[in-house]
């Protein structure tokens, strides 16, 4: 629930703002009662302000009668400028990867207990992923998403080892091996996957450091299999990612 919105005392803004609230990864798509229910409104109420949003191109109405966030806040969002800055520096970065690769290519940062994913590039290889722009997924099941786990705050650390869930059955959901698996990270400078957040997709990444070595994002390419080809593939990140990070300082 978003809160006590039903209040009569509540502004319009809180009111709209609890309705866009109510989308998430899990449901990017809803119906009109869900949500009024998930934004506790009364229905009439929500109908009224979804229209108003549907207007200014904050959600769209799809054949089905269920809504989706709409372009114009994607393009809001795009506008955050530590994020399109990033974005912005990393982009030859990715393309490089992907022309020495040709496989599905991430730039991601922490968001709290997700990884975001900030610009991705399809690769040729047909590998089923979850992940695309704008997407949350766990720190834990994905390559980009350890390395921010490796290097995330204490309470951060602590708090997504309680919290393991099975997504597939290679999914590490051990605390032990896990923190085994991170400090590796900061041993030997990248993480890697093994079908742990998608059946047929495995994955590997590296940090990207900022100002004071502190890690602002991850860089990950998403394959097949790794097999005999992982050290060409964390050789090409980490001369991405030390261009971006040569962009970001300079």
């Amino acid at each position: 629930m978003a809160g006590n919105v039903r209040n009569p005392g509540a502004s319009v803004a809180s009111r709209l703002l609890a309705l866009l609230a109510v989308f998430d990864e899990k449901t990017p798509a809803l119906t009109l009662t869900e949500l009024a229910e998930g934004a506790d409104l009364p229905v009439a109420t929500a109908h009224r302000l979804v229209r108003e949003l549907v207007d200014w191109g904050a959600l769209v109405r799809g054949d089905d009668g269920r809504y989706v966030v709409g372009r114009r806040l994607w393009t809001l969002g795009l506008l955050a400028r530590d994020q399109a800055d990033l974005r912005e520096i990393a982009s030859p970065f990715l393309h490089d990867i992907y022309g020495a690769t040709l496989a599905t290519v991430h730039l991601a940062i922490r968001d709290g207990d997700e990884v975001l994913y900030l610009d991705r590039l399809a690769g040729h290889a047909s590998v089923p992923a979850v992940s695309r722009v704008g997407a949350r997924l766990p720190l834990y099941a994905t390559g980009v998403g350890k390395v921010l786990l490796a290097y995330a705050p204490r309470e951060v650390h602590d708090r997504v080892l309680r919290n393991l869930a099975r997504i597939t059955p290679y999914t590490v959901t051990h605390p032990g091996k896990l923190d085994v698996e991170l400090r590796r990270v900061h041993r030997e400078g990248y993480a890697q996957t093994v079908e742990e957040m998608t059946l047929g997709a495995c994955s590997v990444a590296v940090p990207v450091r900022g100002e004071g070595e502190s890690v602002v994002a991850a860089l990950g390419i998403v394959v097949p299999s790794i097999g005999r080809d992982r050290a060409r593939m964390v050789a090409a990140l980490q001369v991405a990612a030390r261009g971006i990070e040569r962009s970001l300082r300079g």
